[in-house]
C-alpha cells in the first residue's frame, strides 16, 4: 500500500512541469500590468457614451505561435475589469495579424471574438469597399480598413469623404500614443464626421450585432382602436435564431425598423407596460432606442429585440405595413467606426475626445508591457521549475522510483562489477 503515493509523486510532477511549461497563459501574467482606467469612472463612462472595448493582444503571448491563448487571456483580461459595451459584456472584436490561417481565426472565434481586423490578409472580407457586404460569419475574420487615419498630417478629409458618401461600414484607425509621444488627431475629421447627416457613429461589436441580428427577421404587430385615436402594438422578437449566429452570441442591440402608417401623426412611442418614453432620435448619429417620422409619414423605429411597445397615432382605422429592416442604424446610408489601436492607456487615449465629439470608439486594449527588470522572470521560473523537477526525477529514479527507476538497476549492475570496498581492504592486510 505505501508504494502507490510513492509512484505517484513523479507522476504528479512530471504533470505539473507541463502545465507550467505549456500553459502560456498563466506564465504570461508577470510579463505585463494591468491598465488602471479599465477600472475607474473614466471607463464606465466610455461605456455609457457608447465606446466599446476589444482585444489588441497580451504581452508574453504569440498571436502566431497561439492566437487562442491569446484570445482567451485577453478576453479574461477585459471581462475581469469591465464590460465590452454596454449592449453586452463578453468581448466581440479584436486586432489579429495578417499571418493568421483560417483555423487560427477559427480558435480567435471560439473565445467569441467574432469580428478580426483591420486587415487580416484573408481571401473573404468585409467592408474592404462599400459593396463588399458581408454575408457568412467568417467574412467578419477580414474586417477592412476605410477612410485612413484619425491622426493630424495623415487623416485625409477628402478620402474620408469620398468613402462615407460611397456608403457602407467606414472602418478608421487611431493610435493615440507612440512610446511617450501624444499623437493629434485631426479636428476638421472629427468635425465632418459629427457634423454631417446620415452617419451613424458605432463600433465593430454594434456593427457586427446589428448584421447578425437583421438575419433574423420575426416580429408581431397588432393595431387597436383607442379613445385617442389608435395604438400600434409592435414587437421586435427575441428568439433563439436571433441570439445565436453560428454558435456566436451577439449583443442585443436597438434594430431600426420601417413602418408605413398612411401619413397620419405619431403622437408617441412608449413601452408595452407604459413605463419609458421613447425619445425621439431624428438626427441621432449614437446607437439608441426611439423613434422620429420621416417628412413622407413613415415611422423610423429603433428598438431592441424582445422590447415591445406602443406607437400612438392620431387618427382611426389607420392602415399599417412593416415595410423592411434599414440597413444602419436610424436609417442611415454609412457607419463610421474608429478603432483604437495598442490602446494601453485608456485616459492617455480617449481624455481628448470624452466631451467634444459623437465618435465613438472601438478600444482594442492590451496590458503595458513589465519593465525590463522584470522580463526575465517567466523565463527564470520555467528554469527553475524544470531543473527542480528533473532533480527530484533523478534522484526518485535512483531509488527505484518513477519514469526514471531504470537508473536504480545501472547502479547496482555497476557496483556488482566492482569489488567491495571493505574486502579489498581485508586482502590488502592479509597481504601484509
Amino acid at each position: 500500500m505505501g508504494a502507490r503515493p510513492r509512484l505517484a509523486l513523479p507522476g504528479f510532477l512530471v504533470v505539473l512541469i507541463l502545465a507550467v511549461v505549456f500553459h502560456p497563459v498563466a506564465l504570461a501574467q508577470s510579463a505585463w500590468e494591468e491598465d488602471g482606467w479599465l477600472r475607474t469612472s473614466l471607463a464606465q463612462e466610455r461605456l455609457d457614451a457608447g465606446d466599446e472595448f476589444g482585444c489588441y493582444g497580451m504581452p508574453g503571448l504569440s498571436w502566431q505561435n497561439d492566437p487562442g491563448a491569446v484570445a482567451q487571456a485577453c478576453r479574461t483580461y477585459i471581462e475581469e475589469r469591465i464590460n465590452a459595451s454596454k449592449w453586452g459584456v463578453s468581448p466581440l472584436s479584436s486586432f489579429s495579424p495578417a499571418t493568421l490561417t483560417m483555423a487560427d481565426h477559427s480558435k480567435m472565434a471560439s473565445q467569441g471574438f467574432t469580428v478580426h481586423g483591420d486587415m487580416t490578409g484573408l481571401e473573404d472580407s468585409a467592408w474592404h469597399n462599400a459593396s463588399d457586404v458581408p454575408t457568412d460569419l467568417w467574412e467578419w475574420y477580414n474586417l477592412g480598413r476605410r477612410g485612413g487615419s484619425l491622426e493630424k498630417g495623415i487623416a485625409s478629409l477628402d478620402a474620408l469623404q469620398s468613402e462615407v458618401e460611397a456608403g457602407g461600414l467606414v472602418n478608421m484607425y487611431w493610435i493615440g500614443r507612440v512610446n511617450d509621444a501624444t499623437v493629434r488627431h485631426d479636428g476638421d475629421v472629427l468635425d465632418y464626421l459629427d457634423q454631417t447627416p446620415g452617419i451613424w457613429l458605432t463600433t465593430w461589436g454594434e456593427v457586427w450585432s446589428s448584421w447578425s441580428g437583421k438575419r433574423c427577421y420575426e416580429f408581431t404587430h397588432e393595431m387597436n382602436e383607442s379613445e385617442n385615436g389608435s395604438v400600434l402594438t409592435f414587437e421586435s422578437l427575441l428568439t433563439e435564431a436571433c441570439q445565436a449566429v453560428s454558435d456566436h452570441r451577439p449583443w442585443n442591440v436597438p434594430l431600426t425598423w420601417i413602418l408605413d402608417v398612411e401619413g397620419v401623426e405619431v403622437r408617441s412611442v412608449s413601452s408595452a407596460e407604459g413605463d419609458t418614453i421613447l425619445p425621439s432620435i431624428e438626427g441621432e448619429k449614437n446607437t439608441m432606442e426611439g423613434w422620429w417620422q420621416q417628412s413622407d409619414g413613415r415611422l423610423v423605429l429603433s428598438v431592441v429585440n424582445g422590447h415591445q411597445v406602443k406607437i400612438a397615432l392620431n387618427g382611426s382605422n389607420v392602415e399599417h405595413d412593416v415595410l423592411a429592416q434599414a440597413e444602419f442604424f436610424n436609417n442611415h446610408s454609412a457607419a463610421v467606426t474608429v478603432a483604437g489601436h495598442e490602446t494601453t492607456d485608456l485616459f492617455k487615449w480617449s481624455k481628448r475626445f470624452v466631451d467634444d465629439t459623437d465618435v465613438r470608439f472601438t478600444w482594442l486594449v492590451q496590458p503595458r508591457p513589465a519593465d525590463g527588470q522584470d522580463a526575465w522572470i517567466p523565463y527564470a521560473v520555467v528554469g527553475i521549475g524544470v531543473f527542480t523537477t528533473f532533480l527530484m526525477l533523478g534522484v526518485l529514479g535512483r531509488e527505484g522510483l518513477g519514469p526514471w527507476s531504470g537508473l536504480a538497476g545501472q547502479e547496482t549492475l555497476h557496483n556488482e562489477d566492482q569489488p567491495p570496498l571493505k574486502k579489498r581492504s581485508l586482502d590488502a592486510d592479509e597481504e601484509a
